[in-house]
């Protein structure tokens, strides 16, 4: 894929995004793609790519995806995009709580014939934790 093609690409995935469409998002994955996520572990092929998305989608039912850069190099690509949302359906187990979550992403992505064959994301999980309240910060003493 030439850079603008992969450019048209993440213009197309974001649209999706915001439609939290999850088959589409999948679908942009090739039929046995690998996405390493700290929120889903390893993930092997669309089905399991698009269940962790709707997840997402089912836990964050207001999330909104916003992407701030965009890295090309040959097939490879890191996107850098920053999500929002409502904490409003189960996450992983985790009830509701009513709180807002903003965090930075770093997806590095791998391309091969128009499709994603892998995936690395990374985000600070524990931060998402303590913002819809499962983990508390302990004040730092004595600073």
């Amino acid at each position: 894929m030439t850079r603008e093609e992969i450019m048209a690409f993440f213009t197309r995935r974001e649209a999706a995004w915001r439609a939290h469409d999850a088959a589409a998002l999948a679908a942009d994955h090739a039929s046995d793609g690998v996405v390493i996520s700290p929120t889903g572990g390893v993930l092997e092929g669309r089905a399991d790519i698009e269940r962790i998305y709707s997840i997402w989608f089912t836990a964050f039912p207001d999330l909104a995806f916003a992407s701030t850069d965009v890295l090309v190099d040959g097939n490879r690509a890191v996107l850098v995009a920053t999500v929002t949302g409502t904490h409003a359906g189960d996450f992983f187990g985790l009830p509701a709580s009513g709180r807002h979550l903003q965090a930075s992403f770093a997806f590095l992505y791998t391309l091969l014939d128009g499709v994603i064959v892998h995936e690395h994301r990374i985000l600070d999980f524990t931060g998402v934790l303590i913002q819809v309240g499962v983990l508390k910060v302990k004040p730092a003493s004595g600073l």
